[in-house]
Formats: C-alpha cells, sequence, structure tokens
C-alpha cells in the first residue's frame, strides 16, 4: 500500500486549554514547505473567556470547537491534514484579547482564529488579524459595525476587514426583535431601558429602542450602569417610580442576574428583557426570581434543529463538564468553517498545505458554504451569517424555554 504523507493541521482556539502537536521526526511547521515524508503543523486558536465572569459560555465555546476538530481528525476530512487546537483566555475583556491576537499571529502556525465572545473584545483584535491575513470567525459577536461600518445605521454600509467573519447574527435583526416581541406579543408600551455602556450592551439597547419607538411604544427613562456593577439600588428605585411595564437591558448575564433580582426583591414584578449576552444559565443561577424574564438568542433552538442532535450527542458523549452554552454549535460550525477552507486551499494545490496558506484561507472561508450545526452555513458580503433567525425565550419553572422563533423583516 502506498502510503500519504501526513499534514497536521492546529487550529488554535482563544481560550486557555492547549492541545499541543505531538512531536515526531519529520514534523514540520507551516511555512517550511511539503516535502515528502514531513508533517506540516498548523494551529487553529480559539479566543474566549476562560475563567471570570462569562467563563460559562466562554467554555462552551471552546469545547465545541474541540469537539469539531477531533471529529475532523476521526473522519480524516482533509485528507493527509489533521487538526489540533490552542486556546487562550480573554478573560472577557479587551486587552487580554489584544494581547491574545498579537501572540496568535505572531505563531506562525496559526491558520485561524475562532472567537471571541464579546464585540468590544473583538474590536480590540480585528485589525490585527486582518493584517496578517488570518481568518477570525467569532461564533457570538452581534456588533453590526464589526462587519458592516460605523456608519451602518445610516444606511453607509462597508467592510472594514476582510478576514472577520461570524455564524451569529447582528443585532441590527436582535434588538428589533426583541422590541417586536415586547410590543406585539408581550403587550407592553413602556419600558425602562438599560445598557452597561459596553459596545455589544449600548450597540443592542440603540436598536432595540428604535424599533420599540417605531412600533409606537414608550421608553420612559434610560440608565447606563458599568458591567462590574452589582449594586443595582439607585436604579431600581427609578424604575419603580418610572411605572414600566419591563425593563430592557442591553448587557450580560452577571449583571442582568443581580439586576432583576433586586427588582423583584424590590416588589417591581415586571419582566427584564435582553439579548444573548443574558441567555445562559447563569443567569437563573444568579437570580432564584427570573420566572418571566426574556431573552432573545441568535439562530433557531439548538435543541430542536434536527441538524443539531448528533452535536448534542457528541458532546455529551465526549464527556464535557461543562455546557456548551448559547454559542456551542455556532462555535463547532466556526471551527468547521475554518477546516472547510483549509480543505479547498488544500485541494486547489494538488492535496499539499501551500507555503503562507493563510490568505488563501480566507478567501476559501468566504466561499464556504455547508450544512452545519445550526443550518446552513455561509457569508454574506460582509462576512456576517446568512442566516437570520433568531429565537425568544422565557425563563420557566427555573429554565430557558422557547417562547418564539422566527426572523425579523424590518
Amino acid at each position: 500500500m502506498r502510503h500519504r504523507s501526513a499534514v497536521v493541521v492546529s487550529i488554535a482556539v482563544i481560550g486557555a486549554l492547549s492541545l499541543t502537536a505531538c512531536g515526531s521526526r519529520g514534523e514540520k511547521k507551516s511555512g517550511d514547505g511539503n516535502n515528502a515524508g514531513a508533517t506540516t503543523t498548523v494551529t487553529i486558536g480559539i479566543d474566549a473567556p476562560l475563567s471570570g465572569d462569562l467563563s460559562a459560555l466562554g467554555l462552551g465555546i471552546r469545547n465545541s470547537v474541540e469537539l469539531a476538530v477531533k471529529q475532523a481528525n476521526e473522519k480524516n476530512e482533509v485528507p493527509g491534514v489533521k487538526f489540533q487546537i490552542k486556546s487562550l483566555d480573554d478573560t472577557g475583556k479587551p486587552a487580554p484579547g489584544q494581547q491574545n491576537a498579537t501572540q496568535l499571529v505572531a505563531d506562525k502556525d496559526v491558520i485561524g482564529v475562532v472567537g471571541p465572545l464579546n464585540s468590544s473584545v473583538a474590536q480590540s483584535m480585528q485589525q490585527i488579524f486582518n493584517d496578517a491575513n488570518l481568518v477570525q470567525i467569532s461564533p457570538a459577536n452581534t456588533g453590526v459595525a464589526l462587519s458592516q461600518g460605523e456608519k451602518w445605521a445610516s444606511g453607509v454600509k462597508a467592510r472594514p476587514f476582510k478576514s472577520y467573519f461570524r455564524t451569529a447574527t447582528t443585532d441590527a435583526v436582535q434588538g428589533p426583535f426583541a422590541a417586536d416581541f415586547l410590543a406585539k406579543d408581550a403587550k407592553k408600551t413602556k419600558v425602562f431601558l438599560i445598557d452597561d455602556q459596553k459596545t455589544y450592551g449600548a450597540g443592542l439597547a440603540a436598536t432595540f429602542k428604535a424599533q420599540f419607538i417605531k412600533n409606537g411604544g414608550t421608553i420612559v427613562n434610560e440608565e447606563h450602569v458599568n458591567p462590574d456593577d452589582r449594586d443595582f439600588a439607585a436604579v431600581v428605585t427609578k424604575v419603580r417610580s418610572s411605572g414600566a411595564e419591563a425593563v430592557y437591558y442591553g448587557g450580560e448575564y452577571p449583571a442582568a442576574g443581580p439586576l432583576s433580582l433586586q427588582l423583584k426583591e424590590a416588589g417591581v414584578n415586571i419582566p427584564l428583557m435582553g439579548g444573548d449576552g443574558i441567555q445562559s444559565g447563569d443567569f437563573i443561577k444568579l437570580n432564584p426570581k427570573s420566572q418571566g424574564d426574556y431573552a432573545t438568542a441568535v439562530g433557531l433552538p439548538v435543541e430542536q434543529l434536527p441538524t443539531a442532535a448528533k452535536f448534542i450527542a457528541d458532546y455529551k458523549a465526549a464527556g464535557y463538564k461543562d455546557a456548551y452554552e448559547t454559542y456551542g454549535g455556532y462555535s463547532y460550525d466556526s471551527g468547521w468553517a475554518i477546516i472547510q477552507g483549509v480543505k479547498a486551499v488544500v485541494a486547489a494545490n494538488g492535496g499539499k498545505l501551500p507555503d503562507n496558506p493563510r490568505a488563501k484561507v480566507v478567501e476559501a472561508v468566504q466561499k464556504v458554504a455547508f450544512d452545519g450545526v445550526t443550518g446552513k452555513v455561509s457569508f454574506d458580503e460582509f462576512g456576517d451569517t446568512t442566516n437570520k433567525q433568531l429565537t425568544v425565550y422565557a425563563v420557566k419553572d427555573g429554565k430557558w424555554a422557547v417562547e418564539k422563533s422566527g426572523t425579523f423583516n424590518g
């Protein structure tokens, strides 16, 4: 039997776990050429908060990408190519994220990156990755400007970075989808608007506000908090006297959980609603009185998708102690998109990974299209997912339950 020489591709996952390639004789690093008998090591990076308040989401991202890599290797998805991950922890903050981006770019074996979770962290990374022609696919970023430019709200859309992609849909549809639900389904006419002043939270609140007013609703008051705040006594007092029928919070679960709990304990028995940043099991853990609160999440419920059944079963079988959480399916699909990009590049180069493959992988990812865990995976001219479906969840009996799914049509 003729033996094909192996090529090892490492997928760097920005997170804390790192799977290191086995150092065997004849192993080569990417960019060293593809001589017969040599092994080329390429890394896909994962960047996510693997410690700190947002680690529940970050660990789900890391584990899901790791699962994609393991299965690609088991299937020999790219003949002659083996994948591995390298993960770094950004703690959910821009400065560590920027350092991680610099570290990944400097590692010549890194061929693509999955992450980050936070839009504000992505802002600190994009230029670094783009300058290095290193593909970046986020399973969770929803800030619109990341892909469509700062003037997107005025109708002027321009893609800032060709290396940036995402499998999550944007706040341009998530915020309005929530506003439509509160106004048309929940029949709320007066909302108190709060955001945490971060890129994600402020942007989400702004798109919600515009659509809620368009629907004839009233924003009775607005407040800005800090993401590290946990004492919301002053805000609770303002909400209680405002006559609001609901609170919309632009931010994430570490603050949203305590905020909702303090509202309920003060007798302000109105629902708090937020985006995908609060749709985590940890929101309910932080807030035992969260019954009736709402959250939107990108895409359709993974548990109800036939395409996700195998992912869910395989994730469980892999024995991960952390849940795949909100972004698990999108993380798997992000990793798989990079794998498919590498597959296309290798096929176009006579079955070998070319020297300096980063720019070619960026071009290949732009063209990928496959049936993933979350449905059809492909990217538009801005690098945004073509999947614009969303879901509203409500807390019922201590769990997030599907309230409504669909698309936002303007």
